[in-house]
């Protein structure tokens, strides 16, 4: 659960929201916060999402300049039996 301070503007802006929804101040407060991650959530891009973990798992850095290579390889050692 999740406690949040609100001063006398908001509460009151908040108020009005109950009166003309109809629903509890609790449910006006959850559509904002989905709204507002709905907003911000499409404004990041893949590469911003996952740019702390690009590079992370991996020992060799050439491997998009060799893979023709590594592949003949692998093939030559599974078939040369």
């Amino acid at each position: 659960m999740t406690i949040v301070r609100l001063n006398n503007d908001f509460e009151n802006k908040i108020s009005t929201l109950v009166t003309l929804e109809h629903i509890s101040k609790s449910e006006i407060i959850k559509k904002a916060i989905l709204e507002y991650y709905e907003h911000h959530a499409k404004n990041v891009s893949p590469y911003k999402l996952g740019k702390d973990l690009f590079g992370k798992h991996g020992s060799e850095r050439d491997l998009s300049t060799t893979y023709k290579a590594r592949l003949k390889g692998k093939l030559n050692e599974k078939h040369s039996h």
